[in-house]
């Protein structure tokens, strides 16, 4: 027997709503910064990847224990702000990251239990249209599209002499 209702937990629609708003304020509080990037300028200035990080991590540090040694071309006070928000948008990024890969689980559960019941339903459905019960043939012939129609031929292998 399968498993059913993995996850009985609903939201209200007031839930809904509260998530959806809380969404829409988060959208416009970050709309000054958040930008649409081509995949040609995602490939153009790519990711910093680990190995760059301690770099600027580190070129960070000397600026501020031994800020003569720094260049004078660079914008050390916009340095520091990239710096301050880059930090926080990853922050933001993990943790919605975290809370989008608790979503996906939560659905994954909603469907899974979904597909369960229309299984169910299927089954009676088969069930109930093999014994001519009125309107269970036009429903058995339209769910019926859902499933791959394979043949049952076995030929099975000639004896061995």
């Amino acid at each position: 027997m399968p498993l059913t209702n993995l996850n009985s937990a609903h939201l209200t629609e007031a839930q809904v709503t509260a998530a959806q708003n809380a969404l829409t304020e988060l959208e416009n509080a970050l709309a000054i910064i958040t930008v649409q990037l081509t995949p040609e300028d995602r490939q153009k200035y790519g990711s910093i990847n680990e190995q760059n990080k301690l770099l600027v991590n580190k070129v960070k540090d000397f600026r501020q224990s031994n800020p003569n040694l720094s260049v004078s071309d660079v914008d050390w006070d916009e340095f520091d702000k990239d710096f301050a928000s880059r930090n926080v948008f990853e922050s933001l990024i993990n943790r919605l990251n975290a809370l989008a890969i608790k979503l996906q689980g939560a659905k994954i559960l909603h469907d899974y239990d979904n597909y369960q019941a229309a299984l169910d339903d299927y089954a009676y459905t088969t069930y109930r249209a093999a014994t001519g019960a009125d309107g269970y043939e036009n429903k058995y012939n339209e769910l019926k599209q859902f499933f791959g129609r394979t043949t049952k031929n076995f030929n099975p292998p000639p004896p061995n002499p």
